[in-house]
């Protein structure tokens, strides 16, 4: 049973669970300020429900490549959308700021302050 640890939580599911579900059922925030209300119900379109992965997650489609790319900041971030996200093993999960949550100023990623060439380590 994989683990999530997001925040200073940790998290259970199956293998090969969603994300999003997962993160929603356990009450962890998803989505910042006005995207709470205004979002797409985890049906890939909005693209508010990105986060910063390490861990063993699904690959990345051609479709949330190209909505990602829409998001200022979203891929130098190395983010991804929660809702297209399935996981496969142990994942540690960062959500920052603002509304498409790529506001990471005063945020550390990973225990650590970040960099703009830092990106997650995916395992597939």
């Amino acid at each position: 049973m994989p683990s999530i640890r997001y925040s200073n939580r940790t998290l259970s599911c199956d293998v090969g669970e969603n994300l999003r579900k997962v993160l929603l059922r356990s009450k962890a925030p998803v989505y910042n300020g006005v995207a709470r209300i205004v979002n797409c119900r985890g049906n890939g379109i909005c693209g508010m429900c990105t986060v910063r992965l390490r861990g063993s997650v699904s690959w990345s489609s051609t479709y949330e490549n190209a909505l990602l790319r829409l998001i200022p900041g979203a891929n130098s971030l190395g983010l991804r959308l929660a809702c297209l996200c399935t996981v496969h093993g142990d994942v540690a999960v960062e959500k920052f700021g603002g509304t498409w949550g790529t506001d990471c100023d005063s945020q550390r990623h990973f225990g650590r302050k970040a960099t703009s060439g830092d990106l997650p380590n995916q395992q597939h």
